[in-house]
This record gives structure tokens, sequence and C-alpha cells, in this order.
């Protein structure tokens, strides 16, 4: 029998790390708490190595908690030593079966020590990145968490202005020039005072010419009709508000300012580890995406085949078999990275009018499967994350081809997808959830028939059991009466 020293540790944030030694047997060797530096950390090393035999690697297993995970990584990978990092899901789903009715920090690091021996197959050495894809993966994560606060900040700007104005001008996107506006006159009244000229060449000057005296127009709609509705009324706090707007404004200015500064340094980054930017090539992945996949991916051959990539990525639809059932549609895992994730779902709503291949299957599932768009797009993008790998593996640019394999040019695509695999309006509004504008319309379709009907479902559907579902594009099957 191999020796192995197998080590659990429960990592701590603000308190000391809990470690558990194991042999191949899962006998407990030693028990031992240390803290994220060398000598303590060495310690541990030592008395794991007790009694082995010479030329004994440790295999450490420890959780992604917080920060905690990467010292203790750094410092067993430069010792030679092997480091699994497992999901929290995987550790939960053995700790309540080892113990059901306790947990403490003893019992999470002996079950985190015993994951190599119960499930071989279920984990991976830790591949720590090289310098320039570390400092890829932090740009990436700050440009991501400053799109976010940016985001939260607008959201705020318009919750504010809607109580000071309830006809809020913003009705869009959320501009240079209405913030120039908000910054100087957010209470409705010190608009109306500022005037329509003085508005006006604010606005054109914040917008480059692109608005005027339309939209100046509309703030003073606003701000009148506002205080027309509130009058003197002391529930409303005009000065306070629009104070708390000015603040958000303020802020928001500061994130975008903060947010290009990293979005510079993360394309330098980009050029360093991905210098061919074989991610930028595939369609959809842009400024943005190309950069979240190569710090996502890393080494390509660290994942077996496009479809293990897929998984990781939670983009694999969950399975559901019992017996003779197997249930089809289910839901996505999402065991993956969200960031990644939501990257490969936007660029799938580009890349399907870019790929007749990615467009066929858009296709296929909203009018053939019955699919709406959301969930079409998952399915896009799945095809999409194995494209990725496989651009990534095989270090060569993505190729646009037509669904028969033929390369084609960028407008030969766009024609290709505009005759063939464009889903026709009537499709598109019967797969849609909101509620329709005119009568017509229709509900969504809860079943698609397709191809060749049965007959039962065409008795069905001239007794009116079953809602008329055939697209435009789906060929009218007439049953034939018998002779008399």
């Amino acid at each position: 029998m191999v020796q192995r020293r197998l080590v659990g540790v429960d990592l701590g944030i603000a308190s000391a790390h809990t470690v558990r030694v194991l042999d191949e047997a899962g006998r407990q060797v030693c028990r031992r708490r240390c803290e994220p530096s060398v000598e303590s950390l060495s310690a541990i090393e030592q008395a794991a190595l007790a009694g082995a035999a010479d030329g004994t690697r440790l295999e450490v297993v420890i959780e992604p908690t917080g920060p905690a995970w990467l010292p203790v990584a750094v410092f067993f990978v430069s010792r030679g030593h092997t480091v699994f990092r497992v999901s929290s899901a995987k550790a939960a789903d053995l700790r309540r079966f080892l113990s059901r009715h306790a947990k403490s920090n003893g019992i999470d690091a002996d079950t985190l020590a015993r994951l190599p021996l119960v499930d071989p197959n279920g984990v991976q050495p830790l591949r720590l990145p090289t310098a320039q894809q570390a400092a890829l993966d932090r740009r990436v994560r700050a440009c991501d968490r400053l799109t976010q606060a940016a985001s939260e900040h607008k959201v705020r700007i318009k919750d504010l202005v809607r109580q000071l104005m309830p006809l809020t001008p913003l009705t869009g996107d959320l501009g240079r020039a209405d913030m120039a506006v908000l910054s100087r006159w957010a209470d409705p009244r010190a608009l109306l005072k500022a005037g329509t000229a003085r508005l006006n060449a604010v606005i054109v000057k914040a917008s480059n010419n692109h608005q005027g005296t339309a939209r100046a127009q509309q703030w003073i709609t606003a701000a009148r009709a506002a205080v027309d509705l509130y009058g003197d009324h002391p529930a409303v706090a005009f000065a306070d508000l629009a104070a708390e707007v000015a603040t958000e404004v303020r802020l928001l200015a500061a994130i975008d300012t903060e947010l290009a500064a990293h979005a510079a340094m993360r394309e330098d980054a980009y050029r360093w580890a991905d210098p061919g930017q074989l991610a930028r090539s595939l369609p959809g992945l842009a400024t943005v995406g190309g950069p979240i996949l190569a710090t996502v991916i890393g080494d390509a051959d660290r994942f077996p085949s496009g479809a293990h990539f897929k998984s990781y990525l939670g983009l694999a639809p969950r399975a559901s078999e019992t017996g003779n059932t197997d249930r089809k549609g289910q839901p996505m895992s999402k065991a993956g990275s969200r960031l990644a994730r939501a990257a490969l779902i936007r660029a799938a709503d580009h890349a399907r009018k870019q790929d007749p291949q990615l467009a066929k299957v858009y296709y296929t599932q909203m009018v053939e499967r019955g699919a709406e768009h959301l969930k079409a797009l998952c399915v896009v993008a799945s095809r999409l994350a194995e494209r990725a790998w496989t651009v990534m593996h095989r270090r060569m640019p993505y190729v646009i081809c037509d669904t028969d394999g033929t390369p084609v040019t960028p407008y030969e695509a766009k024609t290709i997808i505009a005759e063939q695999w464009t889903v026709p309006a009537d499709v598109r509004a019967r797969r849609r959830s909101t509620k329709p504008t005119s009568p017509k319309a229709g509900k969504a379709p809860q079943r698609v028939l397709t191809g060749h009907v049965r007959s039962d479902a065409r008795s069905a559907d001239k007794r009116g059991d079953l809602p008329h579902q055939r697209s435009s594009n789906q060929p009218t099957h007439k049953v034939k009466q018998p002779a008399p």
C-alpha cells in the first residue's frame, strides 16, 4: 500500500486554522492548529511527515474560504506538495453524512482530509496562476465589482428622482447630461428657477450637442408636474432628497473614474495573458468578455474536454433519472463561476447574430422546442463555452462557418442568418412572458408540435382541446377525410 498523508485544513478568517492529518487508511496521525505564517505552517508540515517514508508528499485539502486559502495554498505548493481546493457544497455534503448531530472545526478539518479517500475522482490538484494570469484575474474582478457598484448607484439615483419627480424623465440609460442636471438642480423647484435657457446650455455641453431643447423641456415638464402635485407639503423633503441625489452622482462619477483606470490595466494584463487574443476571436466576446474568459479558463489543458469546461461553468443541465424515467429540460446547475457564466450568456445574444451555427441552435430552441428567449440563450451559451475551450486548447482563433462547415465572411454569415435562421416575429411574440399589447397576440404555448403530428393530436386540435401552436414556417397538416 502506498503511504499517504492527507491534511485537512479548516480555514479560519479571524481565527487560527484547524488541521487534521490522516494516513492512507483514514487513521488520524495528528491534530494541530496553525497561523498563516512560515513558522506555523512549517510546523504543520513536519508533524504531518513525521514517521513517513522519504519522498512522501502531503495532500492538502482546503475550501475557498474568502482570502484565507491563498497563503496556505502558496506555502504547500511551493514546497512540492499537492493542494486540493474543493467546493464548499461538496465538503458540506460529506460533513452532513459523517456527523449528523455535531459540527466543529475539528470535524470540518477531518471531513476535508477524507475527501480524497471518499471521492478520489472528484478532487483535482490546484494549479496556481502565473504572474500574468493573477494580474488579469484581479483586474477582471475589480472591474466587475465596480461595474456592479455603478449599477447600484444608478438604480438608487433613479429611485430618488422618482420621489422628487413622479413623472421622471429618467426612463432609459443614465447619461452624462442627466448627471450634469442632477448634480446642479435635483430639486424640481431649483430646476424651474434655473430656466429653460440655462438648463439647455448645460445639457448641450454635457452631451456634446447630442441633446438639447427637447431634453430640457422634458426636465422642465417633470419638474413643473412635481411642484403642482406636491406643493409645499412638509412630507416631501425636496432639499434633503436633492442633497442625497447629488451625493449619489458624485459617488457614481468617482466609480466611473476608478473603473476606467482598472479597465486600462485589465487591457494591459490581458495582452500578456492571451497574446494572440484568442478569447476575443469568439463571437460575442469582445472588450469585456474576452478577459473574463481568459482568466476563468486559465490553462485549457486542465479540462479534459469542452463538456467538462461547460460543466465547470455550471452551464450543463442537471440530471434527473430514476428507473425508466429520465426527465429532460432540467435547469442548469449554476455550479461554477457566476462571472464567466453571465459573460457567456450575454455574449450568446450577440453570437447568435454573427455565427450561423449558433443562430441555428437558437432558432431550433425557439421555434421547434418552445423555449423562451433566455432559455435559448443559455443553450447557445453552453455551446459557446465548448467552442471557447476548443479555441483555447488548440491555440487557434475562432473561424465563423456555415452550418455545413464552410468558412464564411461576417457579411455572408449575417445574410445566411437573415435568410434561414431568423425567428419569426409571431413565434417570438408567443414566447414572451410579458402581457400582450393587443388582444391578437395570444399567450405562450405550453407545447410545440413539430414534424408529423399524430392523428389524436390532430383530432384534439380540431376539437379545440389544444392551443394553436404552429409557427409561420411549419407546414400545415391536413387530415384526409375517408371516402363516403
